[in-house]
């Protein structure tokens, strides 16, 4: 079901992307000259000179390929994400079509009950449908945008990877999470996008780039690994877990961003 994906890839272009009749207003299918994301928004620019946007697209019906297999998805809502001090994170609420003529939302509910999503490029030049369950779109919220500067301005886009890494536990940078849904993090980085909470019941876990953890304090999940099992599976962590890795010592060995959890 795709309500069940988090993250969902489009092979997108002109030819696999056109806004269809459905589009309040129009009697036809505006021709499309080219279909891009900026930020977290689509671009639809048409062959009649017209350029819209996610939020005039609403109503609209989108021909796309879903891993490889074409379907159709609506946008039945657009608005700003009241969490985003910068104002430029939009939220997607998305439907596809199903095999038996429905229509079901793409995302399930986040923490916050949110069922939204929105797109953004990949780095193979592609595009990514990210729900807010997620990862990926997580980071975003958090402010880590990919196609944005920090205040020094420099791009914000390896502070979002690492970010990623370590929303999902992947301690070792090689895609495979090793926490569970709904752990407590405090997340941190060295630009002050996020500052810690310091809450009294959490520690400092790790030290992210984004290639994963430069150093393990303690793992997340008891359940799923342990510090022994990481140094064994991951050779760039071998002595660089438990009570050598602090803060200090993260810094000192290119981290990026810092997490905090439950010890």
């Amino acid at each position: 079901m795709f309500a069940r994906i988090a993250s969902i890839g489009f092979a997108i272009g002109a030819s696999l992307m056109t806004v269809l009749s459905s589009m309040p207003g129009n009697a036809q299918a505006p021709a499309v000259a080219s279909v891009t994301v900026e930020g977290t928004e689509f671009i639809v620019d048409l062959r009649d000179g017209r350029t819209l946007r996610s939020r005039d697209l609403v109503g609209a019906t989108l021909d796309v390929r879903f891993d490889g297999q074409p379907t159709k998805v609506r946008i039945v809502g657009v608005e700003r994400d009241p969490d985003d001090k910068s104002g430029t994170v939009w939220l997607h609420t998305m439907e596809a079509l199903q095999a038996d003529g429905s229509w079901a939302n793409l995302c399930m509910a986040g923490p916050d009950g949110r069922r939204q999503g929105f797109p953004l490029r990949d780095q193979a030049g592609g595009l990514d449908f990210s729900c807010t369950l997620g990862a990926v779109a997580k980071c975003v919220r958090f402010g880590y945008r990919p196609w944005d500067n920090g205040s020094d301005g420099k791009s914000l886009a390896p502070l979002h990877a690492a970010c990623v890494r370590m929303v999902r536990g992947d301690y070792g940078g090689t895609n495979e999470p090793w926490t569970r849904n709904g752990m407590g993090i405090d997340v941190y980085d060295i630009k002050g996008v996020q500052t810690p909470d310091n809450a009294a019941d959490q520690a400092f876990e790790a030290g992210w780039t984004p290639e994963g953890a430069v150093c393990v304090h303690h793992v997340r999940v008891k359940e799923n690994t342990t510090l022994a099992e990481l140094e064994a599976k991951y050779p760039k962590l071998k002595g660089r877990t438990g009570e050598i890795c602090s803060e200090a010592f993260a810094r000192s060995n290119g981290a990026i961003l810092f997490n905090r959890s439950k010890d």
